[in-house]
């Protein structure tokens, strides 16, 4: 019988996804292994060093095993890397309860804003925030979608998927299809109380809710779902979600984008980061860090330098 699980895969030391692409596979990759685990995903979150999913699912060790190696495989090609991805057992986390589950899916839809990468949810493409109330909340648009003789780029080697579950131009299969959407949309009843779950923070209110329902599950706060997050603030992730957004810090896909497709085809004669020696690694993070804000006015850190590059 399925339950419903928080499961969460990081990685320490270098990011995950190191641009769009990167993001389009690793979501691909999720609806694989929910699809051969036959698990349901309810919503899902894609920061660039670990991701977020709540899932109902009688095999959740199940689901990060397939993730992982499907991913890695991917990942390790196109960068020329060798060896395991992330860490080694993800974070698993059984949810029962409505008001538990509830403050789960709004952490996870709220990845964009926690981490800094949007001022609001729904401004992050790379989670589930837009997948929802879609139509009530005029984001429902035609897409151009992939032929089925292309799709075949987009997936791992040798996967065929039904032509029900549909890709976009991008090469993404669409959330809407993968989730179970009209579930979550149960769970916040309305349009209006899902774009008031959206906005608000966590409160007491929440926390009150969930002590006073029978549920085996810990309270859901912010800290427990990033719990295990790598460089994780949880002043600065409560800042986020208190709207102080801050535009100036520059993101770990622009960082790693600046790195893959400007500095290390000018110094490193083309090589992935991967292929760089450590001392060229280090040049470029003296590079970087003393030319970020001059030339391009944002802000960076010792940590985020170090896992763009891959510097332990």
């Amino acid at each position: 019988m399925r339950k419903t699980y928080h499961i969460s895969l990081s990685s320490h030391d270098e990011v995950l996804f190191r641009s769009e692409a990167d993001l389009i596979r690793g979501f691909n990759c999720l609806a694989l292994a929910s699809l051969e685990t036959d698990s349901r995903l309810l919503a899902d979150g894609f920061p660039s060093t670990h991701l977020h999913t709540l899932a109902q699912t009688d095999a959740p060790e199940e689901v990060i095993r397939r993730y992982r190696y499907a991913y890695a495989r991917y990942f390790n090609a196109r960068y020329k890397r060798r060896g395991r991805l992330a860490e080694r057992q993800g974070f698993i986390l059984h949810v029962d309860g409505f008001h538990h589950t509830m403050a789960a899916l709004n952490y996870v839809n709220r990845q964009g804003l926690h981490h800094g990468i949007s001022p609001t949810p729904f401004g992050y493409p790379h989670c589930s925030a837009n997948a929802f109330f879609a139509k009530q909340l005029g984001k429902l648009h035609s897409k151009t979608l992939m032929p089925d003789t292309e799709r075949y780029k987009y997936l791992p080697k040798g996967v065929v998927i039904p032509h029900q579950y549909r890709m976009d131009a991008t090469g993404l299969l669409l959330r809407e299809d993968i989730l179970d959407v009209a579930q979550v949309e149960s769970f916040y009843g309305t349009p209006r109380n899902y774009i008031y779950q959206m906005n608000k923070i966590g409160d007491e209110m929440s926390l009150r809710e969930q002590k006073e329902e029978p549920s085996s599950s810990p309270l859901i706060t912010l800290e427990l779902i990033e719990q295990g997050t790598p460089d994780m603030d949880i002043e600065r992730l409560l800042r986020n979600e208190n709207g102080k957004h801050d535009p100036a810090w520059i993101s770990d896909l622009e960082l790693c984008g600046l790195i893959d497709e400007t500095c290390l085809p000018k110094y490193c004669k083309g090589k992935t980061i991967y292929e760089a020696s450590i001392s060229q690694r280090a040049f470029l993070y003296d590079l970087i860090e003393k030319n970020l804000w001059r030339s391009r006015k944002k802000k960076t850190t010792d940590a985020q330098l170090r896992r763009c590059l891959c510097l332990k």
